[in-house]
């Protein structure tokens, strides 16, 4: 380890300041925010081109490997490979993104779409998330190539398009997987590389998206008596929903051991209704939210529980808590009754890495080294593309800081 630490040396701070600056200045093209903001990935892969080609057999300056792949104009991915001696033996590098999020300019203090520098600090858009990553693992890539350290592992990089928005598929790391791309990643660990923090992350959560609906009777508010009231029906079902969540999906062992911020959690975030007038109760309202979900219980097994407690509350609904001496959800002289429904939008599962595996060893001795001391953790933030690729490999540690909460 101390001759390649040797042989590899300290960061080149001028080369990686200099390549990041060019790759900062194409920040404000790879803003990803369909439809308005569709990103050119392609500009920034010029930039990592410009650093790897020389040292690549597509040159015949190197031993790099270089494929870059498209699926949509100027939206490319780059696959990157430096050939190990033992066939098989493979160490790879995934996630380092080159879309962004937005930013507006006027609330900056600065101008994020290029590089400014404040004493230590590296200013701009993806400076962190994650065009500062792709920089780095260039240089890395491009300090293989110069080097030709013989490794016993191939070392491989993915940089990826299309990760900060899920609107478009078949653009990013997704296609690479369904094409077959990655599927040599399989030999060994797989760090994923999108972190603004210095600790390593070795779980994420799953996301359930789901919406209630919820039906009563429109009438005056000054005869609540002769109304069902949606609003009210919602709270009090909403209550008993998350009650009987609780209590089925309470806190896992395993999450002490992962260091998750927070256990599983079903709340709602959004509340809407058709309109009307303040001193009229609506037939309807909507309330929507999520689960997040620890990576320790099932994503399916949530959803039939969250239908199960729905049906048994419409079955029971006289049986509901009400607000006052007049709030029903039941009007037998009119053989009306409220009513309730769930929908789901598309489901994830979250993700636990494998603590013991090399990857994970491996990473927490170099973060010890660099950083002085070691305590990974977990959020409940989701990454779809971490599960799909853990589904797909055999060894697979992820080093990232969720950006899709």
């Amino acid at each position: 380890m101390a001759d390649i630490e040797q042989i590899l040396g300290d960061l080149n701070k001028d080369s990686f300041v200099s390549l990041l600056k060019n790759i900062i200045g194409e920040s404000k093209y790879v803003q990803n925010n369909p439809p308005e903001l569709i990103p050119e990935e392609d500009r920034v892969v010029t930039h990592v081109l410009n650093s790897l080609l020389p040292y690549s057999t597509t040159t015949r300056g190197g031993p790099l490997i270089v494929n870059h792949v498209s699926y949509f104009p100027k939206r490319g991915n780059l696959i990157v490979e430096y050939p190990g001696t033992e066939p098989g033996k493979i160490l790879s590098f995934v996630g380092m993104h080159m879309d962004v999020v937005t930013a507006n300019p006027n609330d900056w203090d600065f101008d994020p779409f290029s590089l400014s520098i404040d004493g230590e600090k590296l200013r701009g858009r993806g400076t962190t998330d994650c065009l500062g990553h792709v920089a780095l693992v260039t240089e890395l890539m491009k300090k293989l190539g110069e080097t030709k350290l013989k490794l016993k592992s191939t070392v491989v990089a993915v940089f990826i398009a299309n990760e900060e928005n899920s609107s478009i598929t078949g653009v990013g790391v997704d296609a690479l997987v369904k094409d077959g791309l990655l599927n040599k990643l399989k030999g060994g660990p797989l760090f994923w590389i999108d972190t603004a923090d210095k600790q390593p992350c070795i779980g994420t959560g799953g996301m359930i998206p789901w919406k209630l609906h919820f039906t009563g009777k429109l009438f005056h508010s000054g005869l609540p008596h002769k109304a069902i009231n949606p609003l009210e029906l919602g709270m009090e079902a909403l209550k008993e929903i998350q009650s009987r969540f609780y209590k089925d999906f309470p806190p896992h062992k395993e999450e002490q051991v992962y260091g998750f911020a927070t256990p599983s959690t079903m709340k709602p975030t959004q509340w809407s209704y058709p309109g009307g007038g303040i001193n009229q109760i609506p037939a309807e309202c909507t309330i929507s939210g999520d689960v997040r979900l620890t990576p320790f219980y099932s994503v399916n097994d949530v959803i039939n529980k969250l239908q199960e407690y729905v049906d048994e509350i419409n079955e029971n609904i006289e049986k509901l808590d009400t607000r006052g001496p007049v709030s029903k959800y039941v009007l037998p002289e009119e053989n009306l009754r409220g009513s309730l429904t769930v929908t789901f939008n598309e489901a994830s599962s979250g993700v636990a890495c494998d603590l013991k595996s090399r990857g994970f060893e491996v990473l927490c001795k170099a973060t010890e080294k660099v950083v002085g001391h070691v305590k990974p953790y977990s959020i409940t933030g989701t990454l779809p593309l971490i599960r799909d690729l853990k589904v797909k490999h055999i060894s697979f540690f992820p080093y990232f800081m969720v950006t899709c909460l």
